[in-house]
């Protein structure tokens, strides 16, 4: 066990936590970890299935004299988002998390933490190894593969789980008890261009557009903080007319569900305007600093003298890319109409790939409202069609309907209030949460989802609060025994 959280309270948890930090589980390379759940759940004898998608179920009898109380099915994913700084080493197929302990936080070195949804793996299993704990009869639900596409939960059969009561340990603020999130659909793009030659006398410059914050693109996208490929494309849309700028390649961003924190370009501009081109990076720089000042406080921007590409996009196709990219919509779209504080409908420009002969363009579409989600991902296909680019629309998933006569979450209100003597409070998350997906094979579940405080998931920004965790510990524990 990691020695940076060794002492941290409740032990028996972070004791689980450090153990799945030196488990390398991105999302769809999660399988190290399934069996992490399979030996402990042997090592435990308790009885586990592992389903035809890869999902874990570990049950666990009652305790003796509340054999009749509800069952509940506690459920967290696998699955955590691979992102890191660009200066930072780091195989996540490989090489394990190297969490720290900063005060009250814990975080890692340059790479996402992974505590979104490791923390709510490690509750379940400390509630299934725990001796003296009281519940009635447990399910626990280990899901895969939730970030790239809720795989793991659009593939649980009906008729596997019992239970009667669902928790989902997945949210990201201690003291909030959610009953309802957004549905969301991929928009993946491509942009197939002709590559020509580069001119006589010119020079080559990568341009790397790095330190913004990326985050959540669920949580975060109200923050306004800057979006990498947004950025990028606006400063290259620019310098093509200021100063003869041609795009070689452009890189931006690697995951569907993270606001891109870094984005990347090999570009040539006639030798005579090296020095303009300077000045363009300057001058842009500044002003969008100045735009993100209070938000964006890390933002660099460089050109910086490469070889010479062997081609550059043609002038019509760059065009065109550049055009189609900065009409794609990005950000909020809309707000909740009679609670302005919480986002509809929005989207994220999340990945933006070229190989040489195509441009892949990947979009997260997210919206409390179905008909809007919709909406909008014809909004992004229709606007690709006009390009020249062909859009596939994938991997929608539905909201979760709010059900404000919810028993667990009367149950789970009046604990909160016993607890800690204030109100929990009860939201409707932006973010994709499983419990949607689970509503279509098991309508008559009770559901709710909770956790402790987790601040800037899916970026290396990404810190869990160690006295939110003890709070979620005891609300957790107190939550079964009155179930």
């Amino acid at each position: 066990m990691s020695k940076v959280l060794e002492d941290l309270q409740p032990q028996m948890l972070w004791k689980h936590f450090s153990g799945l930090c030196a488990i390398p589980r991105p999302s769809k390379k999660e399988g190290k970890a399934a069996e992490f759940v399979k030996e402990f759940a042997m090592a435990q004898g308790l009885d586990y299935t592992m389903d035809a998608t890869g999902n874990v179920i570990v049950r666990k009898p009652a305790t003796p004299g509340m054999e009749n109380r509800p069952g509940v099915i506690l459920q967290a994913h696998l699955d955590m988002v691979p992102q890191k700084n660009s200066d930072v080493r780091h195989d996540f197929e490989k090489d394990p998390i190297e969490a720290y302990v900063d005060g009250d936080w814990v975080k890692a070195r340059g790479t996402t933490l992974g505590a979104d949804n490791g923390i709510g793996v490690a509750a379940a299993l400390t509630v299934l190894e725990s001796k003296d704990m009281q519940h009635g009869p447990l399910e626990a639900l280990f899901t895969i593969d939730e970030e790239t596409g809720m795989t793991g939960a659009n593939g649980l059969e009906a008729g596997l789980l019992k239970g009667a009561v669902f928790i989902n340990l997945d949210s990201e603020e201690e003291g909030e008890l959610y009953i309802g999130c957004a549905g969301g659909i991929n928009a993946e793009s491509r942009f197939s261009y002709a590559s020509e030659p580069l001119g006589s006398d010119t020079a080559s410059f990568e341009l790397r557009l790095t330190g913004l914050k990326g985050g959540h693109s669920g949580l975060d996208i109200n923050l306004g903080r800057g979006n990498a490929n947004k950025l990028m494309n606006r400063f290259l849309w620019n310098a093509a007319r200021n100063c003869g700028l041609r795009v070689s390649s452009v890189n931006g961003g690697n995951m569907r569900n993270a606001i891109p924190r870094e984005a990347f370009a090999v570009v040539t501009v006639p030798s005579a305007e090296v020095d303009r081109l300077q000045k363009e990076v300057a001058g842009f720089l500044a002003a969008i600093s100045a735009e993100l000042a209070g938000v964006e406080s890390n933002l660099t921007f460089t050109a910086n003298p490469v070889k010479c590409p062997a081609t550059v996009m043609d002038k019509n196709s760059q065009d065109k890319l550049l055009n189609l990219i900065y009409a794609i919509p990005n950000g909020v779209i809309r707000m909740v109409a009679d609670k302005p504080d919480v986002v509809e409908t929005s989207t994220n420009l999340a990945i933006i790939k070229s190989d040489g002969c195509e441009v892949e363009i990947i979009s997260l579409l997210r919206s409390s409202v179905d008909s809007a989600k919709d909406d909008l991902a014809h909004a992004v296909a229709a606007t690709c069609e006009l390009a020249g680019a062909s859009t596939m629309l994938s991997g929608s998933y539905p909201g979760w309907k709010p059900n404000f006569d919810s028993s667990i979450l009367k149950t789970m209100k009046n604990v909160y209030q016993k607890l800690y003597g204030k109100p929990a409070v009860v939201k409707v998350i932006h973010a994709g949460l499983e419990c949607g997906i689970f509503g279509r094979n098991y309508p008559d579940m009770d559901y709710i989802s909770f956790g402790p405080t987790i601040e800037h998931p899916h970026s290396p920004g990404e810190q869990v609060n160690i006295p939110s965790v003890a709070k979620f510990w005891d609300y957790l524990v107190e939550t079964l025994k009155t179930v």
